[in-house]
């Protein structure tokens, strides 16, 4: 039986791709959704969802964030994916030939340099790297080229003119797998925990966020992440997006128990394995 993975985008996308990584071993069946609010419906249905947290340049996707904990999803992992773009056309299609580049605007902007080697083509934005990849192989589109993972091309039919196309060889998106809490319960039962992300909002008082900080340092807790974000409809309050690595889960939660009484709805998104990075 396949596991089915709420993903943003289809089947060919780098979170496609981010989950056959990581349930290597597992038949998996991505379930495409439109926008990352679409895939939370699906793991509030008790589908497992992976959805991209942050990328090594273009940042933080802050509103996912917040979407996890107003959906009450819980974090059972994490994949960190080397994003590797591929540029693709019909097959028999050279470089030379390409008078339009289609993709993702980010993907795009991350392949600057190679897209320069093609002054004549005009680029073009899309939804999705491999959303434009099936676009081409369906329609037949002659002259168009795609900057898409390579897994996307070959799903659909075209053919790699050039790989690692992308500017900044360190180019990863970290990903979180998320599921709802009874299924994540049941995920979890023998995982390793030695990472753990929290959210918790401070009150507006001078201090208040170091007196946390301070706790955490003192009980070994490494502080990888913290993001903020403000509170809607309370003038200057935020809500704190904090990742903590941990090698002793026991002072992990001693620091919990002393920090629940400075911070206000502290919630824990989830415990799991520090993901590892692909390559």
């Amino acid at each position: 039986m396949k596991k089915k993975v709420a993903i943003q985008g289809i089947a060919g996308s780098y979170h496609d791709v981010a989950a056959q990584r990581y349930f290597e071993g597992e038949a998996v069946e991505p379930v495409p959704c439109d926008t990352f609010r679409e895939v939370i419906e699906h793991v509030s249905a008790g589908t497992v969802g992976m959805m991209a947290i942050e990328n090594t340049i273009a940042g933080s996707l802050l509103q996912n964030h917040e979407l996890i904990r107003e959906g009450n999803c819980r974090i059972v992992g994490e994949y960190k994916l080397r994003i590797m773009h591929s540029f693709a056309a019909l097959p028999g299609t050279r470089a030379e030939d390409i008078t339009e580049v289609n993709s993702h605007p980010i993907a795009l902007m991350q392949c600057r340099d190679f897209l320069d080697t093609l002054p004549g083509a005009k680029l073009v934005e899309c939804d999705d790297t491999a959303g434009s990849a099936r676009w081409v192989a369906e329609k037949q589109m002659h002259g168009h080229g795609v900057i898409c993972a390579r897994r996307a091309a070959e799903m659909y039919g075209l053919e790699v003119l050039a790989e690692g196309v992308e500017t900044n060889k360190r180019n990863y998106t970290r990903f979180l797998v998320i599921a709802r809490p009874d299924l994540a319960e049941h995920m979890q039962q023998e995982a390793v925990r030695n990472k753990a992300s929290l959210v918790f909002a401070l009150p507006h008082t001078s201090g208040s966020l170091s007196k946390v900080l301070t706790i955490l340092s003192f009980y070994d807790m490494n502080l990888s992440k913290i993001q903020s974000l403000p509170i809607i409809g309370r003038e200057w309050e935020y809500m704190f997006y904090v990742n903590l690595t941990f090698e002793d889960y026991t002072r992990y939660r001693q620091a919990l128990e002393a920090i629940i009484p400075l911070t206000n709805d502290l919630k824990i998104l989830g415990e799991y394995e520090q993901g590892k990075q692909s390559i």
